[in-house]
């Protein structure tokens, strides 16, 4: 088997996360890494057996031998980032959010469909173990969704990344946070999102985003969600899904799942990983191989952000 050779641009908090998970992939060999500081991407790239180092996006897509690109780069650039792989010929997955500008998402969906290239984004939601348990239920009929009450909650009140690290960019709670939710709702309930309200607290006066913000979702098919996302959260933090069902209540933390009564599931048995990420670039290299379209492909995720978009100008009005 032809090893699939990999650029992965962003060395940070989540591309290691990536590169965590690789490590675990048969056939896959990472090749060259990106990202903003020289030093720290040489010592990462020492680190992981890495060969080729670069601060620009463009030296790792001149490399021939490189076949696809992953993106764990600030929001801002998602979207430039993921049309210049494909129009270098790369496959590409980029992290979640796709795009923050609806137009450049759907300029994304537009030139993946023409030049047929795998383009997959990172809604790691859809592959943790835990919602992967609770999508295998409903797809067998045995679970329907009424309610989804979700809390995405950090503290944030600096600008830091997830290794306590200053950031070079600004976080967002409806492009980057919300975005997991919106997806994962549609997708779990396999109906649109035809309803959607957002209200935003005051906005941070050096930030220049809102901390707190309160969305409602309504499927087609009657199903609801409450989403609670806050940067002033001095508690536990990350994302907790509750799932209120027809038969059963389940509570999600990132791969972990329990009963509403807090009785832990086991979920060590839905895939071949208990790592969301690792099973996200699973079937990203498999997509590859096997010449189809991708679970999370640029083209099934745009809902998301059309959503998002109809949320943002919602806000601002």
């Amino acid at each position: 088997m032809k090893p699939i050779k990999v650029a992965l641009a962003g060395a940070g908090a989540f591309g290691i996360k990536h590169l965590d998970g690789i490590k675990n992939i048969d056939g896959v060999e990472v090749v060259s890494l990106i990202s903003r500081e020289l030093d720290k991407t040489k010592e990462v790239a020492a680190k992981y057996g890495i060969p080729h180092v670069s601060t620009e996006l463009a030296d790792s897509l001149a490399l021939k031998e490189v076949d696809a690109v992953i993106l764990c780069t600030p929001t801002q650039m998602h979207a430039s980032q993921t049309l210049a792989c494909l129009k270098a010929g790369k496959h590409v997955q980029v992290e979640i959010p796709l795009c923050d500008v609806l137009t450049d998402g759907e300029e994304v969906v537009q030139l993946a469909a023409k030049n047929g290239l795998v383009a997959m984004c990172g809604h790691t939601r859809r592959f943790n173990p835990s919602h992967q348990y609770v999508h295998n239920k409903i797809t067998a009929g045995q679970f329907n969704i009424q309610q989804m009450d979700v809390q995405t909650y950090f503290f944030r009140r600096s600008n830091m990344n997830a290794l306590g690290q200053p950031r070079s960019w600004t976080d967002h709670l409806l492009w980057h946070h919300a975005a997991h939710t919106v997806d994962l709702f549609a997708y779990q309930c396999g109906s649109p999102i035809v309803q959607a309200n957002a209200i935003q607290g005051p906005i941070h006066p050096t930030l220049g985003i809102a901390m707190d913000m309160s969305i409602q979702l309504k499927a087609a098919n009657g199903a609801i969600c409450t989403l609670s996302l806050s940067f002033n959260n001095d508690g536990p933090l990350g994302t907790f899904f509750r799932y209120i069902g027809d038969s059963a209540t389940y509570i999600a933390r990132y791969d972990d799942l329990f009963t509403g009564k807090e009785e832990k599931i086991d979920v060590s048995q839905v895939a071949v990983s208990m790592n969301g990420i690792e099973l996200q670039d699973r079937e990203f290299f498999a997509a590859i191989r096997d010449g189809r379209a991708p679970n999370s492909s640029v083209a099934s995720v745009l809902p998301c952000y059309q959503v998002l978009h109809a949320l943002e100008r919602q806000l601002s009005s």
